[in-house]
């Protein structure tokens, strides 16, 4: 049976695969520590479980409107309003199977063949495999260390052409943990002035931020970038609803929501009901209790990962001010994060992301979603690992 040709440019998710490889191995019996899920360790807040629980017993569980119903959108727009000032109407807004496929629909509805999109290095994984999937050509900007992993005005000038049609942020990011200040937004956003260059913001981490730093939607910093802003933002990591797969878009531009919902209409039709009632109280803000007793022990673990890795000789890694991930430089070690990663898997079992996967060489991704003991377990044997190198 013959694939079709547009398969054998989409690459496999390096991060699925590694954790995958990692549950594998566990499974046979060998000691692995992995750090290469994006996914919290906590459970689904009870109360988000019992309102889809309650919405069962209800009879919920019928179709419903493609781009969700009238009582969760209403509750993304309440969200938007309370949070960050932004004005949105029903017919903005589309909820999908988690904010990747909210992003591969963007995609399919924007990107035409040959179309420019623009995306900071180190990135997740996925944008690059949908552009090409969608057929437009990723152009990435590379950043380092030495920017906290931020492109700068002057970078985004130089990176556009007639080409360009989208501008793709992720603050914070997967996978450094940096995020965009207001001025920092504001200064790309000049640059943006009197094109038609449209901005994909994803925003899925906003409500794990450290070191008292506020987080600031794209949307939120001008008139200009509000109205050239599409928001992709979800439950998974924030309210450790991973598995229950929501996602959503907002945008002002009523005529792209209408489209996302046609081809969405074609492809999977709403997400499941029950999803679409748990995540009402999440959006409404019951689950806050919740969330910041999470945000608190990721920072906690933040401290300590971050300490313990710069305490070994040949790593270093900048702090972050959101996600839960630490992206981490081992150019002193050795510039291969593939082979650093193998090696460490083989000889000491834990799981890290090589940073070759997310289009930067010479660092790789460390998760400190898990428990601290299994944090310090695990960078324990990385520094015997360094160490032995």
């Amino acid at each position: 049976m013959k694939i079709a040709n547009r398969m054998e440019n989409l690459s496999p998710s390096v991060t699925m695969a590694i954790t995958a490889l990692a549950r594998e191995l566990k499974a046979q019996g060998k000691d692995i520590l992995s750090f290469s899920a994006g996914e919290p360790d906590f459970d689904t807040p009870e109360l988000i479980k019992q309102a889809a629980i309650k919405a069962i017993n209800e009879g919920h569980t019928k179709y419903t409107a493609v781009e969700g119903i009238i009582a969760t959108k209403q509750a993304i727009i309440n969200k938007l309003k309370k949070d960050h000032n932004l004005d949105y109407k029903l017919e903005g807004i589309v909820i999908s199977n988690g904010a990747k496929h909210s992003l591969f629909n963007l995609f399919q509805v924007l990107v035409e063949e040959g179309d420019e999109v623009i995306i900071p290095a180190p990135y997740w994984v996925t944008y690059p495999e949908q552009v090409k999937f969608s057929g437009g050509v990723p152009v990435f900007i590379e950043t380092d260390d030495s920017t906290e992993f931020k492109i700068t005005p002057e970078q985004l000038k130089a990176a556009i052409t007639p080409k360009t049609k989208i501008l793709l942020l992720n603050t914070p990011s997967n996978p450094t943990g940096s995020v965009y200040s207001k001025e920092e937004l504001l200064a790309l956003g000049e640059v943006l002035k009197g094109t038609d260059i449209i901005v994909l913001s994803d925003e899925m981490y906003e409500k794990i931020m450290y070191n008292g730093k506020k987080f600031t939607a794209c949307a939120e910093v001008s008139e200009d970038m509000y109205k050239r802003t599409v928001t992709i933002n979800g439950l998974s990591k924030a309210v450790a609803m991973t598995g229950w797969r929501f996602g959503y878009i907002a945008t002002p531009d009523v005529a792209l929501a209408k489209a996302l919902t046609k081809l969405q209409g074609q492809v999977t039709s709403n997400i499941n009901t029950m999803t679409q009632y748990a995540a009402i109280p999440a959006l409404e803000g019951e689950a806050d209790e919740t969330i910041e007793m999470m945000r608190v022990e990721f920072e906690k673990r933040k401290n300590y990962a971050v300490k313990a890795f710069n305490e070994i000789k040949g790593l270093s890694c900048v702090e972050p001010d959101g996600a839960f991930y630490l992206f981490v430089n081992i150019k002193n070690v050795t510039p291969d994060s593939m082979k650093f990663c193998a090696d460490l898997l083989e000889e000491k079992g834990v799981a890290l992301v090589p940073g070759l996967a997310f289009g930067t060489e010479g660092y790789v991704r460390f998760s400190f979603a898990t428990d601290l003991a299994t944090i310090q377990e695990g960078i324990k044997r990385i520094k015997e690992f360094v160490e032995s190198k």
